[in-house]
Formats: structure tokens, sequence, C-alpha cells
């Protein structure tokens, strides 16, 4: 079943489509990425985002950030069950722009890495994959065993991106809420969306 989460025009100014980006969250830690992500986006007129949350995602966000259910599917523009396989997103055939999973599980990179299209956030894992389409992993877990090392080196040879949550410290932030949103613009910037937050000028421009 697909849930409207808020009035959205199904084509952008000038006639195009807007750009569809997928977003899954699972129960990794780090769903404060997953909801600044979709918090960030709300900002961006031509992006449309869709989401998938995993139950264990909706426990992590729960405990990790004091915040619901509804309020996450709030902020996206259309939410899909984790079992709605005859969703849009099961198919090739619906275009978009990419995909991303953050925080994404150990287990949610291993059925992607084996192709086990097993619920809703995997299969349109799959889909990106074999449509050639942009497909990024924030994978949280360390250490990496050897298991972990292996799917996620599976996953860069099909085409895919292994993006950890790896904090930068060259802008010197001053606060939690500054490192997650520098990741998270990173992380946007990898899809052409660009929205404001510090870049690397080089050691001479300090």
């Amino acid at each position: 079943m697909t849930q409207p989460a808020g009035a959205t025009s199904s084509l952008a100014a000038g006639g195009r489509r807007p750009r569809r980006l997928v977003v899954g969250i699972t129960g990794a830690t780090g769903s404060i990425y997953a909801v600044r992500l979709l918090q960030v986006l709300r900002d961006v007129p031509d992006v449309e985002t869709h989401l998938v949350v995993s139950p264990s995602g909706v426990l992590n966000i729960k405990h990790e950030l004091d915040i619901g259910r509804q309020e996450v599917h709030a902020l996206a523009d259309k939410v899909y069950g984790i079992r709605d396989v005859g969703a849009a997103l099961a198919s090739g055939g619906f275009a978009t722009d990419g995909m991303i999973i953050l925080p994404c599980s150990m287990r949610t990179l291993a059925a992607v890495a084996q192709g086990l299209s097993d619920n809703l956030i995997t299969r349109a894992a799959d889909v990106m994959l074999k449509e050639r389409r942009r497909l990024l992993l924030m994978v949280r877990e360390t250490p990496f065993n050897l298991a972990h090392l292996r799917n996620m080196t599976a996953v860069t040879e099909m085409g895919g991106i292994i993006f950890p949550p790896l904090p930068a410290f060259y802008h010197r932030p001053r606060s939690i809420d500054e490192m997650v949103d520098h990741t998270v613009a990173r992380v946007l910037g990898l899809f052409d969306i660009h929205v404001p937050g510090p870049e690397w000028l080089g050691t001479q421009e300090t």
C-alpha cells in the first residue's frame, strides 16, 4: 500500500517529473542521518522522496531519537510498507534517480549482496543495481568481520557505493549536528543534489 505523506505534484516546474529518490531505513544505529536527510530534502523543491522503513528501523528511531513512525513518515513525499512487494518501487519500470539505505544494517547489506529481494527495501535495491541506477549503502557496524567486507566488495563490484558514516573533522565541527549535516551533504552530492555545507578547499584555504 502506498501512502502519500504530503501534497506533491507528479510534474515539476516546466513539465518535468521531479527527481525521485528512494530512501530505506533499517535497524542499524545512526537513524539521525536518515531523519536529517529527509528534513534537508523537504527544502529541495525538485526532489520527491519515496520512503521505506523496516520494523527494526522504526524501533531504532524511537530508541535513539524518541521519534515515532508517523513523524518520520511525515517527512517523506510517499511512504511504502516493508512487505508491499507490489509497490511501484519493486519494478524497474518506475523511473527513479537512485536509492540511499541509511543506516544500512549488515543483514540488509548481505541481502543486497546476495540478491535476496525478501522485502521492499532489498527489492528496491536490487532494482537499482539491475537498472544501473545509483545505490548507496550507509553501512553501520564496527568492527567489520570477513563476511561484512566480502558483502561490501560484492555490492561495489555490482556498481553500488559503500558509504560508512565516518565523520570528517577538517571543517572543525562544533556539534554532532554539524557532523551529521556534513555527512548528509556529502551523500546527497553523490546524487547531484547540492545543499549548503562545508566544502574542502585544501589546506591553503584554511
